[in-house]
């Protein structure tokens, strides 16, 4: 129910501001990882999740990581926009376009920054970490039938 004021002007009733406050943090409302601070982002931003179970093993197999973001369930690598172009990044992982975190309740932190000014994981390497991980063949090496 609004009231209006001894000026006359409408206020908002509990309701409504129950409505917008809920709206302003909704639950699964998407979240930008955020680049830190110093850092450019020339190339513009994606991010690349993979179960945290796969971690720590890709790490290792990297020859250059960006920022590396975690929490829970995910671990999150930021990449250069556009890293999805002409590649289906393997199943479990997830590509995340201007690098969105979607359904999360919080935003993951950040376990690893690079020395330097650029946060990016270079895609290629990644993408084929996470392969020899999740046991894919990249479309490249699959036998072609005529």
């Amino acid at each position: 129910m609004a009231v209006r004021t001894a000026s006359g002007n409408r206020s908002l009733g509990l309701d409504t501001l129950v409505r917008l406050q809920r709206g302003l943090r909704a639950p699964g409302a998407p979240r930008r990882l955020p680049v830190p601070e110093g850092m450019t982002v020339p190339l513009g931003c994606d991010a690349v999740a993979a179960p945290a179970r796969f971690g720590p093993l890709v790490m290792p197999r990297l020859p250059r990581v960006g920022c590396v973001y975690a929490d829970d369930a995910h671990w999150w690598w930021i990449v250069p926009s556009d890293s999805d172009y002409a590649l289906e990044w393997p199943a479990p992982a997830r590509y995340a376009t201007g690098a969105v975190v979607p359904d999360a309740p919080g935003l993951p932190c950040l376990i690893h920054r690079p020395d330097g000014t650029v946060p990016y994981t270079p895609p290629i390497p990644l993408y084929l970490a996470l392969c020899r991980l999740t046991d894919t063949t990249p479309p490249w090496s699959r036998p072609v039938s005529a």
